[in-house]
Parts: structure tokens; sequence; C-alpha cells
């Protein structure tokens, strides 16, 4: 009996571990593709060289805000004073806004950036060569623009069962459409990179995107050698570490090798970006990395299903006139959804939360905010127009037609719901 026991215990251990293993690919991008000649393929995707998680960002920018056609013109006299000030005639509202202010048009037609986690969409279909139609999973659609962002126009590769992978160029496809992916794929483009990232400002632990691209365990690690060039699949890796112009590399069976001489291993690297569902993502510069060290997954990848409903914005809004406001909310007079996002600097570090993981915005001078998360974890960020006096203000709905415009250096607080 006590042998019995035994061996159910261990049979119990190996399908909780063989379990767990298998969930890690519920996180990956995955669905069907169709051409425009009708043809189509299904398996785990890959956006470019770069996308391949339900929690990677889709990047573009919306056709239409007309938001500003809830202000008046006073409030639009007020905010072309506010920026003239600052900035001068001609102004860049941080990633989200671009305009030129005239007497007799205020622009509607100006750009705001669209993001959001791949996981919030359900088709995307081209309609142009840097143009495409959105749908979320909640059927919301939006028409986005793809100039100056590689998301739209990106070639998609697919591993379908039968074929094996191919690469479709943007103007072959009519639609790719999401759905969940295997517990089990049995073919994908590797496996997740996971591990703790050292910087001089703290640690972060999450999945990995190296140099803003290489993100599973067959991307490459380019570099030079004293004796000769090499390329290192990144699940071969253990930890790479900063030392100067070069890094330290160190493999999984302990060889150690300084590279230099590529974007991966210098200077030249674009970032660093940590994801996880605790914030959401931390884009570090080179300058502020320290050292990666790589290591098991340890929680369980997003899944598609976890992404299924996008829900509007609501909060409570305390004014610094003792008002208290309570709706739906436009946060700086274009985000209107959960699943879009914050973003702000602490210490060089760029922090991009979606809203459905904040629970509070405290503004604190011109240029910072303190940012409570729905965990708790109290986070100040600045150096962006989100959370300093570059935001453009808060629309709160107390009825749907109706909405009461507060500028931002007259609000106190925000308590989303």
């Amino acid at each position: 009996m006590k042998q019995q026991i035994t061996t159910l215990a261990v049979a119990i251990l190996f399908f909780l571990c063989a379990g767990n293993t298998q969930a890690q690919d519920e996180g990956f991008l995955y669905g069907k593709v169709t051409t425009i000649d009708g043809k189509s393929f299904t398996g785990a995707l890959r956006w470019g060289k770069e996308e391949a998680y339900w929690t990677d960002m889709f990047n573009a920018s919306k056709e239409r805000n007309n938001n500003l056609n809830y202000l008046s013109r006073e409030e639009m006299d007020d905010l072309e004073d506010h920026y003239r000030r600052r900035n001068g005639n001609s102004y860049h509202w941080g990633d989200f806004i671009s305009v030129r202010w005239s007497n007799d048009d205020y622009d509607n037609k100006h750009q705001h950036q669209f993001v959001c986690q791949f996981g919030e969409i359900k088709t995307i279909r081209p309609t142009g060569r840097q143009r495409a139609e959105i749908t979320l999973q909640n059927g919301q659609k939006f028409d986005v623009d793809g100039e100056g962002y590689n998301d739209v126009a990106s070639d998609v590769k697919v591993i379908d069962a039968e074929i094996g992978e191919i690469k479709l160029d943007w103007s072959r496809i009519e639609t790719v459409e999401f759905s969940d992916a295997p517990a089990k794929i049995a073919d994908k483009f590797g496996e997740p990179l996971y591990g703790t990232v050292e910087t001089y400002g703290g640690t972060f632990t999450g999945f990995i995107q190296w140099d803003h691209d290489e993100r599973v365990s067959t991307d490459k690690l380019d570099g030079d050698t004293e004796d000769g060039d090499v390329s290192i699949d990144f699940g071969k890796l253990k930890s790479i570490e900063r030392d100067g112009f070069r890094s330290r590399v160190v493999l999984n069976s302990g060889r150690e090798m300084d590279l230099r001489g590529s974007n991966d291993v210098n200077s030249e690297n674009r970032g660093i970006i940590v994801t996880n569902d605790k914030i959401g993502r931390v884009d570090i510069p080179w300058r502020e990395f320290k050292k990666v060290t790589f290591s098991k997954v340890a929680e369980k990848p997003k899944a598609y299903s976890s992404f299924k409903t996008q829900k509007e914005l609501s909060a409570t809004v305390k004014t610094t006139k003792g008002e208290t406001l309570s709706g739906k909310i436009i946060f700086d007079l274009d985000e209107e959804y959960d699943y879009e996002v914050l973003q702000g600097e602490d210490d060089h570090i760029e922090y991009i939360i979606p809203f459905k993981h904040i629970s509070k915005i405290v503004p604190r001078n011109y240029d910072n905010s303190d940012v409570t998360l729905k965990n708790g974890e109290k986070i100040m960020l600045g150096e962006g127009q989100d959370v300093s006096d570059m935001n453009t203000g808060v629309l709160v709905f107390k009825d749907k037609n109706r909405p009461t415009y507060i500028q931002w250096k007259d609000i106190e607080e925000i308590s989303f719901d």
C-alpha cells in the first residue's frame, strides 16, 4: 500500500509539472491567417520578427478622435494658451497627440496613438498599405494608420500544422483571426524568455524582450569575441551582464564569454522590456541595465481567454476646488477603455501600465504623479504627458451626452472603479 501511495504521488507530481509546462503555450499568439485568394494557415503566430505573446503590444495611430468636440470654445482657448506658454505655437503632446492650433479649425482629425495588448484583439483586416481595421474581442472597431509604427504593414509568420512555417506579406493578407492557443502547441517559435533584470533602481521579474526584439529561446544573441563572431540561442544563456562597452555572457553550461560589437551587447541596445501581470511592462534603457538572469517561467502566461472583456473607464474625480464627480471618464481627452495604457518614467525606466491595473492617480506637481496599482503598489511617475501638466485633462460623464471637462491643474485625484 505504501508503495502504491508513493507511486501515485509521483504520478500526480509529474502530471502537475507537465500541466504547468503545457500551460505556458496558452500565452503565445495563435490563430488563422486568410489570404486574399482564400487560402488559410492556422497555428502559432509571430508578428514580424517581434511580437509572439498575447501580452505584447500592438501600436498604430487612430484615424479619428472627436473628444475635442465636447469642449467649449473657451475651454479650447484655455488649452491653446497653456500650450503656447509652455511650448510655443507648435505643440507635440507626448506620443499621443500632435496638433497645430488655428483660429478657425481646431483640427478634430489629429492623430492619437492606438495601443493595446494583442490579446484584446479579435481580428486585424488590412485596408491599405499602411492601414487596417481592428476589431476587439468586445466587437469594438477602429480604423488605424500604421505610419511611424511597424505593426501595421508587417509580415506575419505562421507555423501551420501541415506545411510548417510560412511568412505572409501584408499585401497578401485578407484577415488575421486570433483564437485560444492550445495548452500544448506541437510546433512553435521557441520557449518564453523569463528571468530577473537588475537595474540601478531595483529589480524586475517577468517575461523578457531583449533589445525590444528577441523574446523566445530560439532567437539569437549576436556579438564578437576575440576569436570570431558568434550567434547564440537565448535558450542556452544563463545570464548577460553589462561590462562597460561590452557584455559578459554566461551559458547554462557555466562557460563564460565577453561579447562586443553588436547592438545586442553594447550601448546601441534599444532596451530590455520586462512584462508581468503585476505592473504591465517596464522598458529599461541600456544605461540603467546591470544584469539579467534567465530562469524557468515562474508565472502562468496570460491566455487569450483572459482578455475577453474591454470596459469603459469609470472613476471618481476629486478637484482642487472641492468638487467630486463620478462616472465614465475620458483620460487625457484620449483614453476611454481599461485596455489602454498609462505611460511615465521613474529613474529613466519607462512604465507602460494598462488602466485595468490602476487604482488611483494623484498629481503631485507639474511633472510627476503618484500612481497606485490595484495590487497596492505605489509608483511616482514623471516625464510623460499622461502624468504631467502636458495632460490635456479629463472628461467626466455624469450623463451620456453632457460631460464635465476638468483641466489637469484642477485635479486632486482620480480613483478608478
